[in-house]
């Protein structure tokens, strides 16, 4: 058993000098160190050997196989160590050599005016709720006191699903859910997306509207007004005035289109303003008893106001953009204007 030992041991030494990379050095494993290498294979022989000298023989095998163990690990050190030198030297980085420049994304005008429009309202106590951008009937329309024969109905080119359901025309169902789910008193701002059949410069099949509703006891047009008042100085500064003028929405009575003095000529007529020195924004009004009594509201006892804003309309004319379309083209050297 001995002199196989020291046969194994020069057949060790042998192969180690012939190890120069990883392969050779798993096959050494595979020959002498494995289960079915040569070294564990000497324990099967202890068999042979006396009964008394058996310990020390197995000991003397253990040894061996330890020492070989450890000039294994040692070699496999060295080759990985020459492995990462190699690809260090491979992978070398030139550092006089250009930088590759990333360029930075940035919010789209849309999202940039939102954010801020909806800031401006946060700050008056608005909560936000967001309605389902596909709606019934009930909702987008008659629970607004417009009714199956209502003309109001041909003042938005509806797309419709089925007959009861379509994409609704504006947020305006947003409120219809809040107070069907809430008491007064309700301040909410409903964002989203809306959808109307009509496609030109200043208008666009889907855009976007911000609806503001505030339910409670004695609300009054000059509450629209200070708000709105508040609303456009900070969003198109502090010398910009607004006034309101008599208009008509079924879903609200008194009706008013809002208009603000020209931020561009300071009200005293240009191209922008087309000369009057004032530059419509957005709609709104008290709301209609109806509506109130539609969603379980006593009129009696509570009034409220609402409005909408085309938030494509304060994109554009806050950044000056006369075409809605430049909004969805997503060309980029439009839009990097807007980096901030």
């Amino acid at each position: 058993m001995e002199q196989q030992i020291k046969d194994l041991r020069k057949q060790v030494e042998e192969a180690l000098q012939n190890v120069k990379d990883k392969n050779d050095l798993a096959n050494f494993w595979q020959n002498f160190l494995s289960k079915k290498g040569s070294i564990p294979n000497l324990m099967k022989g202890l068999g042979s050997v006396a009964k008394e000298a058996r310990p020390a023989m197995g000991k003397l095998i253990n040894e061996f196989r330890d020492e070989v163990t450890k000039q294994y690990e040692k070699i496999q050190t060295i080759l990985e160590e020459k492995e990462l030198e190699e690809r260090n030297k491979t992978e070398q980085v030139d550092i006089t050599m250009p930088a590759k420049k990333r360029p930075s994304g940035s919010l789209h005008p849309i999202t940039i005016t939102k954010n801020q429009m909806v800031d401006v309202f946060a700050g008056m106590g608005f909560e936000i709720f967001e309605g389902p951008e596909i709606e019934d009937d009930d909702h987008n329309f008659t629970s607004l006191n417009v009714a199956k024969n209502h003309p109001a109905r041909d003042m938005q080119d509806t797309f419709y699903i089925t007959e009861d359901i379509l994409l609704r025309t504006h947020t305006s169902p947003g409120q219809i859910r809040v107070m069907n789910s809430e008491k007064p008193p309700i301040k909410v701002l409903v964002p989203g997306r809306v959808f109307r059949s009509d496609s030109d410069a200043t208008h666009s099949p889907q855009f976007h509207q911000m609806e503001g509703l505030v339910v409670d006891k004695g609300i009054t047009l000059c509450d629209l007004q200070g708000m709105l008042d508040e609303f456009v100085k900070k969003i198109f500064g502090s010398e910009v005035k607004t006034r309101l003028r008599p208009s008509y929405f079924p879903f609200t009575e008194p009706s008013v289109e809002v208009d603000v003095s020209c931020f561009e000529c300071g009200g005293k007529g240009c191209s922008l303003c087309k000369g009057t020195g004032w530059i419509e924004i957005l709609g709104g009004g008290i709301v209609h008893h109806k509506v109130l009594e539609n969603c379980g509201i006593d009129p009696t006892v509570y009034s409220g106001l609402a409005f909408g804003i085309g938030i494509e309309r304060i994109a554009m004319l806050k950044y000056g953009i006369n075409n809605i379309g430049l909004l969805y083209e997503n060309d980029l050297r439009f839009l990097k204007q807007f980096k901030d």
